[in-house]
């Protein structure tokens, strides 16, 4: 009998294939079967692959359509005006600082506010805040900036046009982006405050109008009842619900609050954000899609971010930080000042307070929880042995007294902040040493005090007073007496190692529902 054989050869070891299955593939290599035969599948399973597909089609097409959406009405500008950054930070994961610009121009949708002929072109900052996002993720500090505020702006430059213009003194912060724009606002706040912002948001006033109805009103609260005729702010005493033209005037009413000044206003905005943070996060608004598309379609619209900023995907990594952060530990702060001394008008920054809060915000301390996280103090580790360090000087145990009225102490400020001085003066005098100089110095990385001949044990009495170490206590033959030099690794506070916040510093948390003081000029029956 003559068997019948496949016309393709087969390999060794590959399995003979039987008739209906070689009549099913045209090809031994592709298998039993090379497509699906549609016309036999049951019919729930067509309907559902139908449905799949359309749902697969549709959600790409949405999301395809408010991803460009909310791109396209992104505006951009520089981050800085001539001012280097030294590093980049992982908007995801590392610590961050936006500053948050509110826009006083009257151009295009802001013309109801007044005429060009008040503010045009790149326009003064109605509102400054710096929002510091913790590296760990568990906190947030919003400090504002009063815009009376005098402030030293440095030299910048205009990204768009290349012109230069010139640093200057005695200048009120609102007014750093008016002539180079967003970027020398910026370059401003890091050098008032020693920090490097990462990104920038600059809303106008049509953005506050927008969000506050696209969240449904905003709670506030004042003591009495008050209105405000430059602003049409119209409240009643307690709590009301703004939003619109009301929550506009709400922030930006110069009157209202306190005695009238900027500093009321200041807390007013705090207490509103406030209040807007609880209700985002009541609502579960950062968790749905669908209010979350609507709020950021709002603010897109009315928002010029930098270049780092200026994509949706950016936008949203700052959302899904934010979202997960306890609201009392979103701590609202101003930055301490007093009336000028050029200006009873106008404000400068309040020494030492405004130095401490800096330097507490460099080294990231927990503003609501000052005292919870600490730099390790340098005074309390071991003392090393004279023998290791021979420039150690430790106190003498039988040293005769002397009097320290009569004692010529030097303070030398080598930390690059010429408020430092003051500070440090006053620490010493309290001491009971009353022959105290000053002198400005070269700027040096590590704080020392140096002691002349026969002074070793007044020297030592002086490091005791600010908590400094053996180690860096030692001799010099070019010092009379004693000399405190103070390095940038002693950049605020009284206690070496140890940063000091000012008392009481913290305005509220995101947490507490605050009551404002109306202005009893303004108050109405």
């Amino acid at each position: 009998m003559v068997r019948r054989r496949d016309n393709r050869a087969q390999g060794p070891g590959t399995p003979a294939r039987s008739e209906p299955a070689a009549r099913h593939a045209e090809d031994a290599r592709l298998g039993a079967a090379r497509h699906l035969n549609v016309r036999h599948m049951p019919t729930w399973l067509k309907v559902t692959t139908a449905v799949v597909a359309v749902v697969l089609a549709g959600g790409l097409a949405f999301a395809g359509y408010w991803y460009f959406r909310l791109q396209s009405n992104i505006s951009t500008a520089a981050l800085g005006a001539g001012s280097s950054r030294t590093d980049a930070t992982d908007d995801a994961t590392g610590r961050l600082q936006i500053l948050i610009l509110g826009s006083d121009t009257r151009d295009g949708k802001n013309s109801n506010y007044g005429s060009t002929e008040d503010s045009t072109g790149y326009g003064n900052s109605d509102v400054m805040m710096l929002m510091d996002i913790s590296e760990d993720n568990k906190r947030v500090n919003v400090i504002s900036f009063p815009r009376d505020l005098l402030v030293d702006i440095p030299k910048c430059t205009d990204q768009k046009t290349g012109k230069q213009y010139p640093a200057r003194s005695g200048i009120m912060i609102n007014e750093a982006m008016k002539e180079a724009g967003i970027g020398c606002a910026v370059d401003t706040v890091n050098k008032l405050t020693g920090m490097e912002i990462d990104h920038f948001m600059m809303a106008d006033f049509n953005a506050v109008k927008e969000l506050s109805n696209a969240v449904g009103g905003v709670e506030v609260c004042i003591s009495d009842a008050v209105y405000d005729p430059d602003s049409r702010l119209k409240l009643p005493k307690g709590t009301s619900q703004v939003q619109g033209e009301q929550a506009l005037a709400f922030l930006r009413t110069r009157h209202a609050f306190a005695d009238g000044g900027d500093l009321g206003r200041i807390r007013a905005q705090q207490g509103f954000l406030s209040s807007l943070t609880r209700k985002i996060k009541d609502d579960g608004t950062l968790s749905n899609p669908a209010k979350l598309l609507n709020i950021a379609d709002v603010i897109t619209k009315n928002l010029t971010v930098d270049d780092g900023l200026a994509s949706v995907p950016a936008m949203v990594t700052i959302g899904n930080r934010l979202k997960t952060i306890d609201v009392g530990k979103v701590a609202f702060v101003a930055t301490p000042t007093v009336p000028a001394a050029s200006d009873p008008n106008r404000l400068e920054a309040a020494q030492p307070a405004a130095s401490q809060l800096f330097a507490a915000l460099r080294k990231d301390v927990d503003l609501t929880d000052p005292d919870g996280k600490e730099t390790p103090s340098p005074s309390a580790t071991p003392k090393p042995s004279a023998s290791s360090t021979p420039s150690a000087a430790p106190k003498p145990t039988a040293a005769a007294p002397y009097d320290k009225t009569l004692q010529p102490i030097t303070v030398a400020n080598g930390t690059g902040s010429p408020t430092r001085t003051q500070e440090i003066v006053d620490v010493v005098v309290a001491g009971g040493f009353t022959q105290v100089g000053q002198l400005e110095a070269d700027t040096t990385a590590k704080t020392m005090v140096y002691y002349g001949p026969e002074f070793a044990d007044v020297a030592a009495d002086v490091a005791a007073l600010f908590g400094i170490p053996a180690a860096q206590v030692a001799p010099s033959s070019g010092v009379a007496g004693v000399q405190l030099y103070l390095g940038s690794d002693f950049p605020s506070g009284t206690k070496f190692g140890k940063t000091t916040v000012p008392k009481d510093i913290v305005n509220q948390t995101a947490s507490d529902t605050v009551c404002q003081q109306a202005n009893p000029e303004l108050i109405v029956r």
